[in-house]
């Protein structure tokens, strides 16, 4: 009894919680999206925060929105049925398809494709073709949850080494000049 209380009352706070990010700053939070009071959102340029339906922030996740040394503010997307692990950061500009997995703690820096996972500091792909559920749980672990899951194949990237892929888009920054190759004068 205790514990359904406690269910209930969760869902009624995150539901309090998408509603807040929306109407007062802006933000666009999907459906049954669940974020943690101790997740940190990019509040310099809220309406830049685009989170998709049935997803989930977790503890201490970081979402960027703004680029205070170039002066700029992006837009940041994270798809649905994504789950974000316990202190990962998303960078600004950043995609995140639908169906994405972050594992805690990685570093996001480029565009993540539907149905990737992907870990570390750079972030990179672990596995693709992966099928989640609501909250990015994976179909295995919740069949009931799986109303909204695509019918991918799993693999594995590359030759066994899937740390040797990096994301695609990697941070490119619009604003910044390119590098200059240092081996010609001109």
């Amino acid at each position: 009894m205790l514990a359904n209380l406690r269910t209930r009352l969760y869902v009624v706070l995150a539901a309090l919680r998408r509603q807040y990010l929306r109407s007062v700053w802006g933000m666009t939070i999907g459906k049954g999206a669940r974020i943690s009071g101790k997740a940190h959102l990019d509040y310099t340029n809220p309406k830049g925060v685009h989170i998709g339906d049935y997803t989930i922030v977790t503890p201490g996740a970081r979402i960027f929105t703004h680029d205070y040394v170039g002066a700029h503010h992006d837009n940041t997307h994270i798809g649905s049925c994504c789950f974000i692990g316990a202190n990962a950061i998303i960078m600004p500009a950043v995609k995140i398809g639908d169906h994405c997995i972050i594992a805690a703690g990685s570093v996001v820096t480029g565009h993540v494709p539907d149905g990737t996972l992907v870990a570390g500091n750079p972030a990179r792909i672990v596995k693709t073709g992966i099928v989640t559920g609501h909250y990015g749980r994976t179909v295995d672990w919740a069949p009931a949850r799986n109303d909204g899951a695509r019918n991918v194949p799993e693999r594995q990237i590359s030759d066994g080494n899937p740390s040797d892929q990096p994301l695609k888009g990697a941070q490119h920054n619009p604003h910044m000049p390119e590098k200059r190759d240092s081996s010609t004068n001109g």
